[in-house]
């Protein structure tokens, strides 16, 4: 984090704050393709949705293991019909995948999808 500095009211009684100097930020991989800008803005949207996000958070706590839809209703306190909603998104989003194992579906995260954002997203 930068360091806010002033010249000292004797020198400059005017003295207004500033940041030192700062390298430039860079895409070190340079811009995104078309193909790409739309597979991260329909990511990010998905992400962008406050349940969605604690879905998300509550599928990745397992790390590699899935998870049943069927123990994420009690564990945020929705209804099943609003847990797949929000699923399915993150699924069409390519953040998750679905596994159907009979009556229950099992969703995992696809790590992938995460490199891809925090490399677009990554500056320097």
């Amino acid at each position: 984090m930068a360091t806010i500095t002033t010249v000292p009211d004797t020198e400059d009684p005017t003295a207004r704050p500033t940041l030192p100097a700062v390298e430039c930020c860079t895409l070190s991989e340079g811009p995104i393709s078309v193909n790409d800008a739309q597979r991260a803005a329909d990511r990010l949207k998905a992400l962008a949705d406050p349940m969605r996000l604690r879905l998300l958070s509550h599928v990745a706590a397992q790390g590699c293991e899935s998870v049943c839809a069927c123990d994420l209703t009690d564990e945020l306190g929705i209804s099943q019909p609003t847990v797949s909603h929000h699923l399915k998104k993150l699924v069409d989003a390519g953040l998750l995948v679905r596994d159907q194992r009979g009556k229950w579906a099992h969703y995992s995260v696809v790590p992938e999808a995460f490199s891809e954002l925090r490399k677009m997203l990554e500056l320097g």
